[in-house]
């Protein structure tokens, strides 16, 4: 195997293309939907996304 097919994956890559996939789906975007105004404007995507997934595996566990 040559070195070059080893080639590490980028972190922040993985967390942009999940970070975009989780914003464009159904339940982010039906979760989204219910926030306030202010909550979209003060929050940026990254921080949406996290509270999303905060939010709904406290769901889960619940």
């Amino acid at each position: 195997m040559s070195i070059s097919s080893h080639i590490p994956t980028n972190d922040t890559s993985i967390w942009t293309s999940l970070k975009q996939a989780i914003a464009a789906s159904s339940g982010f975007q039906h979760w989204a939907s219910q926030l306030t105004t202010l909550e979209q404007s003060d929050l940026n995507l990254d921080a949406r996304v996290q509270r999303y997934l905060r939010e709904t595996l406290e769901t889960l566990a619940y």
